[in-house]
This record gives structure tokens, sequence and C-alpha cells, in this order.
């Protein structure tokens, strides 16, 4: 079987992405996880670019499998490549790989580098004949080839057999602005490999069609072996070619081996979510393969037939890419849903039983009336536990009261001020307390957590995670109806739930989603 190797380009073309600044703890964290999954390329980023950089570099993390790559471009014209700092920044780590980035668009060498085209390729050359002379495997990255390719074919290739007859082991073909389709690449690899053997190109492309993925699939179809890529399809404007895509359908939709063992693609969506977690950023829940939607299932009649045979509406087995079946429940379900989201919460109810269709009904109305179940599963499962077991009343709240106050400071800045006091019942006894907090949710959190940490001191380990608030009837302006969703974790166990609260109140929305989180989480400790 064919093999494809995978360069990874997350701890740098992804910290390009607008709101992503990685730290230098992120990059080992990320690293190590690459380098677990079976990623045989790490690009750590560009020495001497920034300080972060330079210190992952000044201390890599041990890698079991995977190289560890610096990036850089090509000299300065006018220096030597022995006297350009910037190329001896890169020869000058520990990394054992280094990838050069040159023109390849006579265009750019003209305009963006002002050079003669001449002048180009001795800039090529010269970087990559100083650089393998350092015992440095070498990659290059020939920038906007494909554009270069269109505009001057002859040059393009002039550029890449330079940089492969200096010495590089890879010559990556870069979409740089992503705007090729993938028929466009196949075209242009196909023209390309008889001059440089597919067993040394690469693929780099740009989302920028939304056509990363398919062209480097195209690519490898028209002979590359090398993937450049980013987890999540991070990437500077629409993002990176996305190898949380890539990988999986190399391996299970066109026979490809990668050096991700089928054991290791079980951990692709937890790596996928450890990203997310490092960049405190939500993950998409409908990406392909490893998105929370990815095999979720709505309508009644579809939750039926996957029950009979799930390949009819669900492409790989989910335990594949370590993702899993979710039976999504809602005002579409009908009675198959229900069975099949209760045996998920480890519920057995028999089917027959009547509070099945008076589940689904309540269900229904209360879905109608704003709640949300499809991104709230621990709240259906205290609706489920309460119509067919019953929920103890592990407390009651009696009363709160919420007080947001604008101050103005001796230095003339506002502060607002929130205190919440809540009047609870537990085990017969009335107890009052007060608390302020970061914001009225906050404050009413800290109230409760007074009250009943007492009793129940498990739930210290309880955080609130992510809170959301949708307007559902935006034409009634400051009176509209508003739905909360609160997501809590256990920082003890690492579970994760979301619950749900609804009301023309966004403070009482939001209480109800908490009680339901609190409730949810001491049911589970019983």
């Amino acid at each position: 079987m064919t093999h494809i190797t995978l360069y990874d380009t997350t701890l740098r073309d992804g910290a390009q992405t607008q709101g992503v600044d990685f730290s230098v703890a992120d990059k080992i964290a990320i690293a190590s996880a690459l380098d677990a999954l079976g990623i045989d390329y790490i690009e750590g980023g560009w020495p001497g670019a920034n300080p972060t950089d330079d210190a992952f570099f000044a201390q890599p993390p041990a890698l079991a499998h995977a190289r560890f790559t610096a990036f850089g471009m090509t000299k300065r014209h006018g220096r030597s490549a022995a006297n350009d700092p910037a190329l001896n920044a890169l020869l000058n780590t520990t990394a054992p790989s280094i990838c050069l980035v040159g023109k390849a668009w006579d265009y750019q060498v003209e305009t963006a580098l002002g050079l003669t085209k001449p002048e180009n390729l001795a800039l090529i050359d010269d970087s990559v004949r100083h650089s393998v002379t350092h015992n440095k495997q070498l990659i290059f990255d020939a920038e906007h080839f494909f554009d270069g390719y269109k505009s001057n074919p002859e040059y393009a290739l002039e550029c890449i057999k330079t940089a492969y007859q200096a010495g590089a082991r890879w010559i990556t073909l870069c979409d740089t602005n992503g705007g090729t389709l993938p028929f466009e690449i196949e075209e242009i690899v196909n023209a390309v490999i008889p001059h440089i053997s597919g067993e040394n190109l690469g693929i780099h492309c740009h989302n920028d069609t939304e056509n990363a993925v398919a062209n480097s699939l195209a690519a490898v179809k028209a002979g590359v072996r090398l993937v450049q890529g980013t987890l999540n399809g991070l990437g500077e404007r629409c993002g990176n070619a996305n190898l949380t895509a890539i990988i999986p359908t190399l391996m299970l939709k066109m026979g490809y081996t990668t050096s991700v063992s089928p054991q290791k693609l079980e951990r692709l969506t937890h790596i996928s979510r450890i990203l997310d977690d490092r960049l405190n950023r939500p993950s998409n829940r409908h990406a392909a393969y490893v998105g929370e939607a990815a095999f979720a299932h709505k309508g009644g009649l579809h939750v039926s037939a996957v029950a009979k045979d799930p390949s009819s509406y669900e492409h790989i087995n989910p335990d594949v890419v370590g993702n899993r079946r979710h039976v999504i429940v809602s005002d579409q379900s009908g009675r198959a849903n229900i069975l099949s989201r209760l045996h998920d919460i480890g519920m057995t109810v028999d089917a027959t039983n009547p509070k099945i269709q008076e589940l689904l009904e309540t269900l229904k109305q209360r879905e109608f009336e704003g709640y949300v179940y499809d991104g709230a599963e621990a709240s259906f499962a205290l609706l489920a536990q309460r119509h067919l077991l019953g929920v103890p009343e592990f407390y009651t709240l009696k009363s709160f009261r919420v007080v947001d106050e604008r101050v103005s400071q001796a230095n003339g800045t506002l502060q607002t001020l929130s205190q919440a006091t809540v009047e609870v019942l537990v085990n017969g006894d009335t107890y009052t307390e007060t608390a302020t907090g970061n914001g009225p949710v906050n404050a009413l959190d800290s109230a409760l957590r007074r009250v009943l940490i007492p009793t129940f001191p498990a739930l210290e380990s309880v955080r609130l995670v992510d809170y959301k608030v949708r307007i559902l009837t935006p034409n009634r302006g400051t009176e509209a109806l508003t739905r909360v969703l609160i997501e809590s974790r256990d920082t003890t166990t690492g579970d994760s739930w979301v619950t749900v609260g609804v009301s023309p109140n966004v403070i009482d929305a939001s209480y109800t989603a908490l009680q339901e989180s609190i409730v949810y989480f001491l049911l589970g400790r019983k």
C-alpha cells in the first residue's frame, strides 16, 4: 500500500489564525499530542521571529516519532548563505529538519522581491546547498507555485528543480492564496511529476475557496506523497488544509497508509478537542469526523434506520476516529429517538411504557416554549429522569435576589458590582447567603455554593466553563424571551455537561440552567 507522509504546521500557520496566540506551554502540549498521533513532521515555528518561538526552540519537546522542523525563508539578496542571520538562526537550532520558503511565481519575484528571475534562482540554490551541509533535512516550500505555474510554467518548474537539485528532500507545492481548484491541482501536479518524482513532492493548501482538503486529496491522487496541514484547519484568512479530515479520508476512503495507526486514529477526536481546549475556544460541532454532530441523528425515521443498519446514515463507524453516535432529541423526535437517547444515558425502559409517550409530548411542548435539548444533554437526562424515575429534592430555593450596581470610583472610572442573595432549604433547614461576583450569574453561583457545599462538598470541583445567551423573540426588544446554555465541568474527572434555561428574564433563565447543572451533578453522585 502507498504511504503518505504527514507534515503538521499548526504551531506556525495555526498561530496566524485571528485570536490564536500560542504560549510555549501550548506549543509543547500540542507538539506532544501530534507526536503521539503519529505525525511525521512537526513544524515548530520560525526561530528568530519572536520570543515565543525562540524559547520553544531553545528547549524543544522530546518527540518519539516526529521530526521537529524549523521554518524560515531563503537568504536575502546581497548576502551569502553563510552570512545570513535569519538563515543561520534556523541552522543553529537542534531541529533535524528545516523548511525554507522561496518564491516560485515570477510576478512575486519581480514585484515583491524586486529581483530578476535568475537572481531568485540563485537565492534558492545557495540557501538549500548551504543548509544541507549542516546535516539538516531540507523541505522547500515553493510559495505561490500554482499561480506561478499558471503565469509562467517554465519558470515555476525551474524554481522547484533548482531546490531539488541543490539537495532538498521534499519540494512542497503551495497554493498560497487558496484560489486553485481541485481539477487544476491534479492537472498541474501531473505536469510536475515528469520533472520531480511524487516521492519527493508535497502539497500545501489554503482554504479560501473551501477546497483545501479536496485540493490536498487531488494532489495525492495525482502522485504527491507528503501532505501539509493543520489540526482543525487553523490558519490565516479561511484557514489551512484540515488534517483532522485529511488523515481519516486518506486511510479509510482512499486506501493509503500513514504513520497514524488504526489504534492511534481512535485518538483523533480527542486530540482535535485538546487543541480547542488549549485555545479556550469552542469546538466546531459540525466538523467532519471529529465534531460532536458528525454522527448525530435527529429525524425519527433516520434513527429507526440507524438502529437497524448504522451504515445507512453513517459513512464510517464513529468509534474508528474516537467519536460517538449521538441521537438528538427534539420536536422532530419519534419514539425511536427517545428510546435510543435513553439507552445512551444508561436508562433502560420498556418500549411499551406509556410514560415514553408522555415524555415525548412534554419534550415537544418545552421545545415549542424555547427549550432546546440537542445541545443540552444533561437537561434532557433530568427531564427523562423526572418523568420516568423521579429526581430527589436535594434542595429547594425559596427565593433569590440579584443586584447590579454601577459605582463611580475616586479615580473617575466606573465599576459595576454584582451581588446575589439566596434563601435555600436544605434537609429541613433554611439558609441565607450573600455573595458578590463577576456579573450576576457568577454572584448567584457563588451564593448557592456557600449554602450547598457544606452539605454537598463534591460541588467544590464543579466549574462553570461556558455561558451562552440567545434571544428567541428579538421583535420584542428588551422584553424578549431568552435561552441560556451553561456548560459545567468536574475538574476532578474532566467530565462536562450542558444545561438549559428559558425565561423572559435572563437571570431567571440563568438560574434554571445553573440549578439543573447542580442537580445533574448531584444525581450522578448518588
